[in-house]
C-alpha cells in the first residue's frame, strides 16, 4: 500500500483513491489489485472463512498461489455481513468509498442493501463494479460460471484445438484475468469521466463478454468465410526439436520461401501446393508433417540462430520458469517478487504500462482479517466500539 498522504503521481496516479473489494477469486480481486498497484488504498472485505481463492489449489499458510498474487497491495477486514453489525460496517464504509467492487450472484448485494441504487443514493459519485458470470441481466444471469465455462461458452476453447484434434481450455484462467483487467479499465474510465460529469455509475463486467472479447477477428472471421476460415499462415505453429520445442510464426510470403531455405527443403518452397497462403491452408496435414519431421533433426539452439539469420519470427517456447530465468525478462524488470509471510517468494509478472517500478513496494496479499482494526480505526470507529463488533463475531481479526 502506498503513502495515501502524498500527491498522486504517475507512478501511483491513484493515490487517495478510497476502495472496497468485496470481490473473491481472480476476476474481481485482480481489478482491485490493479487499483492497489496505481495507489489506491483497497480494503479486501472477507467473510470469517475468508476468500475462497485461499482454498483453490496447494496452500502454504493461510494463501494459495491465487489468493497471495491477486490481493497484493490490499489491506484485509473481515466481516460476518450475516450479522446486521457487520452489514452495517459494509455500508457505513461503502458511502466513504470512491468505488465498490463486488462479485456476488446477480441480486445478492441487493438484497444485502448493498446494490447500487441504495449505495449510490447516499453517495452520487461512487463507482460501482459488478463483476458475473454472465453479467447482471439477460437469460443466463443467473447461471453459474467458472473461467473454464466462460472460455467454453465465449468461444475460446473452439479456437484452440490441441495436436488430437479436441478442443481444449487454455491452461490459466486466462478469462478471469481478462475479466480483472477489462473492468479496471471500465473502472478507471468511469473515474475520468467522474471528474467531469460528477457522479458515478454502475459497471457491469463478466467473464463470459470478456472471454469473447479476445477472440478479436475471429467471429468476423467466422461470418465472412460461412463458419470454416482458412488457418492464417500455416505452417506456423509449434514445433518439436531434437531437445525442446520452438514457436515458427510467419506473416508474409517471403518467410515461407526463407523458411524453406533454413529447412533445407527447397522443394517445399517449389512445390505448387504450397505456392500461397491460401493453397497452404488447404494442404495444412501434408506441409506440416514434413516441416515436423525436419524439426526434429535439429536442436533447438541451432534452429533459432538459423531461422533468426534468416529473419523468420521463431523463439522458445519457456514454461513459467524459464521464463523467471531469462536474461531479457531479468534486463527488463518483467518479474515482481515478494515475500509473503507464511508462504514464502511469491512471483508474478509486472503490470504492463506501469509507471517506475512501484509494483516491488506493495505489501504483500494480507491475512483474513489481518487489518480489520486499523481499518475501522482509520475510518472513525472508537476502540471500545470496534471492542465490541470484535466480541460478537461481527468483525474478525487475526488471533491473539
Amino acid at each position: 500500500m502506498t503513502d495515501q498522504n502524498a500527491g498522486p503521481t504517475h507512478e501511483a496516479p491513484y493515490r487517495g483513491l478510497r476502495v472496497l473489494d468485496f470481490g473473491q477469486g481472480i476476476a474481481s480481486p485482480y481489478c482491485g489489485a490493479l487499483l492497489a498497484a496505481n495507489g489506491a488504498d483497497v480494503i479486501k472485505v472477507e467473510p470469517p472463512e475468508g476468500d475462497w481463492s485461499r482454498r483453490l489449489g496447494t496452500t502454504y499458510g493461510r494463501h494459495t498461489a491465487i489468493s497471495a498474487v491477486f490481493n497484493r497491495g490490499k489491506r484485509s477486514l473481515c466481516l460476518d455481513l450475516k450479522d446486521p453489525k457487520g452489514l452495517e460496517i459494509a455500508k457505513q464504509l461503502a458511502l466513504q468509498s470512491d468505488v465498490f467492487i463486488e462479485g456476488f450472484r446477480p441480486g445478492v448485494a441487493a438484497r444485502l442493501g448493498l446494490g447500487y441504487e441504495a449505495l449510490s443514493h447516499d453517495n452520487p459519485g461512487l463507482i460501482y463494479l459488478s463483476v458475473s458470470g454472465f453479467g447482471q441481466a439477460g437469460p443466463y444471469s443467473s447461471r453459474p460460471c467458472t473461467d473454464s465455462v466462460a472460455q467454453a461458452f465465449g468461444g475460446l476453447v473452439s479456437v484452440n484445438p490441441g495436436s488430437d484434434g479436441l478442443p481444449h481450455r487454455v491452461g490459466t484462467p486466462i478469462s478471469d484475468v481478462a475479466t480483472g483487467a477489462y473492468a479496471f479499465q471500465a473502472v478507471s474510465t468511469a473515474l475520468y469521466a467522474r471528474a467531469t460529469v460528477g457522479k458515478g455509475r454502475w459497471i457491469d463486467i463478466n467473464l463470459a463478454q470478456s472471454t469473447a472479447a479476445l477472440l478479436g477477428h475471429k467471429f468476423a472471421e467466422y461470418m465472412l468465410e460461412s463458419g470454416a476460415p482458412r488457418a492464417l499462415n500455416v505452417p506456423a505453429g509449434s514445433y518439436q526439436t531434437r531437445d525442446g520445442w520452438l514457436m515458427v510464426t510467419l506473416v508474409t510470403e517471403p518467410q515461407y520461401q526463407r523458411l524453406c531455405a533454413v529447412l533445407g527443403r527447397d522443394d517445399l518452397a517449389a512445390d505448387p501446393r504450397f505456392a500461397d497462403f491460401a493453397k497452404r491452408s488447404d494442404a495444412a496435414a501434408e506441409l506440416i508433417s514434413e516441416v515436423r519431421n525436419t524439426f526434429l533433426t535439429k536442436t533447438t539452439d541451432v534452429w533459432l540462430n538459423e531461422l533468426q539469420a534468416a529473419d523468420i519470427i521463431a523463439d522458445r517456447i519457456l514454461d513459467p520458469g524459464a521464463w523467471l530465468e531469462n536474461a531479457h525478462v531479468a534486463a527488463t524488470h518483467g518479474a515482481v517478487r515478494m515475500e509473503t509471510p507464511g508462504v514464502g517468494t511469491v512471483y508474478a509478472a509486472r503490470t504492463p504500462g506501469a509507471a517506475g517500478l512501484g509494483e516491488d513496494s506493495l505489501s504483500p496479499s494480507p491475512d483474513v482479517g489481518q487489518h480489520s482494526r486499523e481499518v475501522l480505526v482509520a475510518r472513525g470507529y472508537a476502540e471500545a466500539t470496534i471492542d465490541e463488533l470484535f466480541k460478537v463475531g461481527a468483525v474478525r481479526g487475526l488471533p491473539t
